[in-house]
């Protein structure tokens, strides 16, 4: 695992399988991993997983399904790279963002047991 910062775009073409995530700033995964996604060459035949965690969760009355959402800018770029995206996964996370960090945030002890089982098995699932 390395943060945008640490990952050489080139080094990621050794790899079938890519995974690129973060937590959800203003809809859409960090600006740094966007600008690691701009900065990937072209490539043919690899896959990547996309996965996220935000204040809502997969699922909202308000937001609808927020995996396909929230992902859209992350999921376009690498498309564009040639990246097929194999996968994609969200769930809650711990929010202090605008006025959640006035009172203390939003969906305390986010990812949780449950949230991390969910990951495993989609991780399974991309095997």
């Amino acid at each position: 695992m390395k943060t945008p910062q640490q990952t050489k775009p080139e080094e990621l073409q050794q790899y079938d399988l890519v995974g690129f995530g973060s937590g959800i700033f203003g809809e859409k995964h960090h600006e740094s991993l966007l600008e690691l996604a701009d900065k990937l060459p072209q490539i043919n035949d690899k896959k990547a997983f996309i996965f996220s965690t935000s204040f809502v969760g997969v699922d909202s009355p308000v937001f609808g399904k927020v995996t396909g959402k929230f992902h859209v800018a992350l999921r376009e770029k690498l498309q564009s790279k040639g990246y097929t995206v194999a996968g994609e996964f969200n769930c809650k996370g711990f929010n202090t963002n605008r006025i959640y960090g006035r009172f203390g945030g939003m969906n305390k002890g986010r990812p949780n047991a449950e949230d991390l089982k969910n990951a495993e098995e989609f991780a399974s699932k991309l095997k």
